[in-house]
């Protein structure tokens, strides 16, 4: 099967109406935050999206994302491949609804995503989002597989504290008599 460049752009409520699901891949060039994030990327994130009602008549997509990157250990200082498998489940509101207070209120399995005026999402900016997200808060290899061994995670003494003195000694004294 030959993978297809997702647009950009998406009418999620349009798409929902219409059943829609799109399999495809969006270009990680395209993607600076993302790129920023990591050291090296793969050229594409392979994507899946369903669009949908669901028994309230609320419109929603969900889907996954898959992609590999190259990550810097925090440790050792070395790159190691990480790969990215995320899920998400959005359902699309408008702004003039939340801002007059009419927006139905969304069960919790649905992520809100702000339509712009022409009803349309950011497909590239909410799954760019996501993937940066999904990251790691701190990139680490796995023990066993880093560079720096358990022995030369520890740098220094660490020295004994002063020994001072309690300042309720006094009241320790009072007390005898």
């Amino acid at each position: 099967m030959q993978k297809v460049k997702l647009p950009k752009f998406i009418e999620p409520v349009k798409s929902a109406t219409k059943r829609s699901d799109y399999k495809g891949v969006m270009m990680t060039s395209d993607m600076a935050r993302f790129l920023s994030a990591v050291a090296a990327a793969a050229d594409t994130v392979e994507a899946e999206v369903k669009f949908d009602k669901d028994e309230q008549g609320l419109n929603f997509f969900q889907g996954q994302l898959s992609t590999s990157v190259e990550l810097v250990c925090q440790r050792c200082n070395e790159q190691f491949a990480h790969s990215i498998h995320t899920s998400f489940c959005f359902s699309p509101i408008k702004r003039k609804a939340v801002e007059t207070d009419d927006a139905v209120e969304l069960p919790d399995i649905y992520e809100p995503v702000e339509v712009n005026d022409h009803g349309e999402i950011n497909l590239l900016q909410l799954f760019e989002d996501e993937l940066i997200l999904s990251l790691p808060i701190v990139a680490l290899h796995a023990e066993e597989d880093c560079n720096i061994k358990r022995d030369e995670m520890q740098f220094g003494k660490i020295e004994p504290a002063d020994e001072r003195p309690n300042p309720f000694a006094v009241l320790k004294e009072l007390k005898r008599d």
